[in-house]
């Protein structure tokens, strides 16, 4: 299937590891146009070199802490400077964090939201203007499941991501813009590595994951390089994890 991508440009956050990295190698070998972002240069340096070396065009880095005050707005900026325009976002920087106490203090809330939504939400209004302008855009978050099974502070982030998107969808789709969310199951990443032993994903593949086993980068990759083309307009306001049936419900 021709995706019809050559030449559209993206901007993709969290690009220097795990899924981030190979939606950003997934859109250049479909002759996008990309930015790369996060915060370790040496890591975007590499993904860089790798694209190029396989006939893609080189991205522009941009090395942004996106927690910083005001670096949703800069980034957007370098982005629109490098790329002339944007076409696609790629919403991946993020991350969850351990079950926290009930009295955890403020401060942790606010840095988990901050991180997972509200720089979201920055971001991506910085964009939309130039998105609207032109009449056509795509917008892609990945987010994270609304299934707790224990205390977190990242859950209610990733559920307001989602229903901020949908709410986003509504409003931008008369200028020819999608926003889609892609919840990750247990993808193989450097964070997954840290924080879960292969003892333990060997038995959750096992007895919770119905095609037993985790997934990868690239299989997650596959689908929002679909939701970033062109091919897929008619689907926005959609929440589609990519989980291997880890999920329960049925909605």
């Amino acid at each position: 299937m021709d995706l019809k991508l050559k030449d559209k440009t993206a901007l993709v956050t969290g690009a220097s590891q795990g899924i981030g990295r190979a939606i950003a190698k997934g859109l250049a070998a479909e002759g996008v146009k990309i930015c790369i972002a996060a915060r370790r240069r040496p890591l975007l340096e590499t993904l860089a070199k790798e694209i190029t070396a396989v006939g893609g065009i080189a991205p522009t880095i941009v090395e942004v802490d996106i927690m910083e005050d005001g670096a949703p707005q800069r980034l957007a900026a370098d982005a629109l400077k490098a790329l002339g325009h944007i076409d696609i976002l790629i919403n991946c920087a993020g991350g969850s964090r351990l079950a926290i106490p009930i009295d955890a203090p403020e401060e942790e809330w606010d840095s988990v939201m901050t991180l997972n939504f509200i720089r979201v939400r920055q971001l991506t209004h910085a964009i939309l203007p130039d998105m609207v302008k032109n009449g056509w855009g795509r917008v892609i978050n990945i987010s994270g499941k609304s299934e707790p099974d224990a205390l977190l502070a990242s859950t209610p982030a990733k559920a307001a991501i989602h229903a901020w998107s949908k709410g986003l969808s509504r409003a931008v789709g008369k200028h020819g813009i999608t926003v889609n969310c892609i919840p990750p199951g247990r993808i193989m990443s450097e964070q997954i590595r840290r924080k879960y032993s292969e003892e333990f994903r060997t038995r959750q593949s096992a007895e919770e994951i119905p095609v037993g086993r985790y997934g990868e980068p690239e299989e997650l990759a596959a689908l929002a390089i679909f939701l970033a083309s062109p091919v897929a307009g008619y689907i926005t306001g959609a929440v589609l994890p990519v989980d291997g049936g880890l999920r329960r419900y049925a909605f």
